[in-house]
């Protein structure tokens, strides 16, 4: 999901904000500022309005995240000697539209805040964290998470934030071997008294063979604890199963993925979804997917969402993009096509566009 992160561990200006957070940078220690900023402009013919339900009418306006998530973070390792690293990583939403936060659980770091050991063994994290479930997702989504006519809004229409950014979380990721590698994390809830509250985990595998990848992940989730506080709670009760595959034949990348989220007292949304992605040239890639969802718990509740999209890179850190989508809901679904200012659609046909600017650092 990033793009060349440029290291300044050595600059003025990354001790100056080091300094101004409390962190010191050591000379054996290497420090990254990495970030995306992403604006863009939404039009749908259609808006859902919040307290009704009902169609509020065309809107067209500036949104951030348009392609992907804005954030910045600092992450780092030290070399510990015999192959053992100490690493860790502090990452910000950024609503680029009012310089807000977004796109996280609403708090500074809100997206990732973790400090963990590397080596021969495996990768052990400690703290606010994405699931192995939500980078599965990331690895097999047809349009590679596009924040705009992809699985992310389907996802995060469903349950917010939860299984995306897990907090109270330790976790385990195992080295790859014969091209297999495992994952697996435990979220504490963090209520004295009450273990179940807020617990979650989760469990991944992914297989990669030449220019095959296969990736399977699972989630569980309670309510309550004490990431429910969060301004974007994150504790949503839901079970998660995903199965996807991707396939690279040179400039070509084909994908295909199955996602369930089985939400306590709501939709038991099973997603299908297919799509590819193709080089036209080294500075052009264009990409399409479809996704069909259904209710398990009621065939009258489904939709179709098909997307479509041109990037056309000006430098390795700065691209230009447009983005197509159509989306028909049926019965109660309210699938969006937008994860910012279109998150969930109204019954019928929407259409949808995007265009906007994404720079990585």
């Amino acid at each position: 999901m990033r793009s060349q992160h440029r290291c300044i561990s050595g600059s003025f200006l990354l001790g100056a904000l080091l300094g101004s957070i409390g962190i010191t940078a050591h000379a054996q220690s290497n420090v990254t500022l990495y970030g995306i900023v992403d604006a863009g402009i939404l039009y749908t013919s259609k808006t859902r309005d919040g307290a009704t339900g009902a169609n509020d009418g065309r809107q067209i306006g500036l949104i951030t995240g348009g392609s992907s998530a804005s954030f910045f973070g600092l992450k780092g390792t030290e070399d510990l000697g015999d192959g053992l690293k100490a690493i860790f990583q502090l990452e910000s939403g950024i609503d680029v539209s009012n310089g807000g936060f977004a796109d996280s659980n609403g708090n500074f770091f809100g997206r990732q805040a973790w400090v963990g050991m590397t080596g021969g063994f495996g990768t052990v994290k400690a703290g606010l964290q994405y699931s192995p479930f939500a980078l599965s997702i990331i690895t097999t989504d047809p349009r590679s998470v596009s924040y705009f006519g992809s699985g992310v809004p389907i996802a995060i229409g469903r349950v917010l934030v939860t299984g995306v950014y897990n907090a109270n979380a330790i976790s385990y990721t195992s080295p790859r071997i014969a091209g297999l590698q495992g994952s697996a994390m435990l979220a504490m809830g963090g209520t004295a008294g009450n273990f179940q509250a807020g617990r979650q985990y989760s469990g991944r595998l992914n297989y990669q063979f030449g220019q095959f990848t296969i990736d399977a992940a699972m989630y569980s989730g309670n309510p309550g604890g004490s990431a429910a506080s969060t301004p974007t709670p994150s504790t949503v009760a839901f079970s998660g199963r995903t199965i996807g595959a991707a396939y690279r034949f040179d400039a070509l990348t084909v994908k295909a993925v199955f996602a369930n989220y089985k939400i306590a007292g709501s939709f038991d949304s099973r997603v299908f979804g297919g799509g590819l992605s193709y080089d036209v040239t080294p500075a052009v890639n264009v990409d399409a997917g479809v996704w069909l969802t259904r209710d398990g718990n009621d065939s009258n509740n489904h939709s179709i969402m098909a997307a479509t999209g041109v990037r056309y890179s000006l430098s390795k850190a700065t691209s230009l993009y447009g983005q197509l989508g159509f989306v028909d809901n049926h019965g109660l679904m309210d699938t969006g096509l937008s994860t910012n200012d279109a998150l969930y659609g109204v019954k019928g046909s929407t259409f949808g566009a995007d265009i906007g600017i994404r720079h990585s650092f």
